[in-house]
């Protein structure tokens, strides 16, 4: 094959050239005397690019890749892959020796084979199956197990979720699977009634206390006192303090409200139950003096 692309290759560029099944050498030296300028393109063609024609010609076997058994030409690029059920090994294609309950990955990497769903891959030799419990599901993986809504898991088991009265089930990764109803509280493994006091209500917090008293009341002693608001007081919404404020322009004393005495340079501040200077004024003995 290479004679009959080298031969018309020189033919076409007026170079003598030999016929070896005719023994016969072709006459072409006469093109070579033709016009000088045609010379000069055929010596440059001659001396330069054809030894690198003939080069390449003669490289090309090297680059032919030989495609071993048991393999495929790449849908794009050179090369080839092994066929499913076989793997690289060097220049050839092995057979990939699954093991029962396996199928073949076609992946170079790895064993060359994995489990099918329900069986988990043991010392890279086996498939066993996944034994899933009662009460207990398979995973999407399909090489583990969980347990159903319900049950808890139990070493290798899943245990029916005990749930007391006056509870529910509740999706937990850890502790308890069950919590109280509204009005009840944990007591060991049952639940029992919140003791709410006269004057106070449940709260809805799951922790800590479950109940708050009335507007109006305050805790002492795990029951709900009425507050008391002085004249020229009202009612405090906050959590902490005495359940209730004095007006603007009063101040707390005791229990009492008390009008407050703002001394002359002086204004009621932000909260209106304090006084404080006026600007270029500064605090001295319960006056404002000038600040120099």
């Amino acid at each position: 094959m290479r004679q009959t692309v080298i031969l018309p290759l020189l033919a076409s560029r007026g170079l003598p050239w030999m016929d070896h099944n005719s023994k016969t050498e072709l006459p072409l030296q006469r093109s070579l005397c033709e016009t000088g300028g045609s010379t000069d393109a055929k010596v440059f063609w001659l001396v330069f690019l054809g030894p690198v024609f003939g080069l390449l010609l003669l490289a090309m076997p090297a680059f032919a890749q030989t495609m071993p058994e048991n393999a495929s030409a790449k849908s794009y690029g050179e090369g080839w892959d092994c066929d499913i059920g076989y793997r690289p090994d060097g220049d050839n294609c092995a057979a990939v020796a699954a093991p029962e309950n396996a199928y073949e990955t076609n992946r170079s990497y790895g064993t060359g084979w994995a489990c099918l769903h329900g069986y988990r891959q043991v010392n890279e030799t086996a498939c066993v199956a996944v034994v899933v419990p009662e009460g207990g599901f398979l995973d999407p993986s399909g090489e583990r197990w969980h347990c159903l809504r319900g049950f808890h898991r139990v070493d290798d088991s899943c245990q029916k979720v005990v749930v007391p009265e006056n509870a529910y089930l509740v999706e937990a990764s850890f502790g308890s699977a069950w919590d109280c109803e509204r009005g009840f509280e944990k007591t060991g493994q049952s639940c029992t009634a919140v003791v709410v006091p006269t004057n106070g209500y449940l709260n809805g917090s799951r922790y800590g206390q479950l109940w708050s008293c009335e507007r109006g009341f305050f805790e002492q002693d795990a029951v709900c006192k009425p507050v008391v608001v002085p004249e020229f007081g009202y009612l405090d919404d906050a959590a902490y303090g005495e359940g209730w404020k004095c007006h603007r322009g009063y101040e707390a004393s005791g229990a009492a409200c008390k009008e407050i005495d703002i001394p002359e340079n002086a204004h009621l501040d932000r909260s209106g139950n304090r006084w404080e200077c006026n600007w270029n004024f500064q605090k001295s003995k319960g006056l404002c003096v000038l600040n120099h």
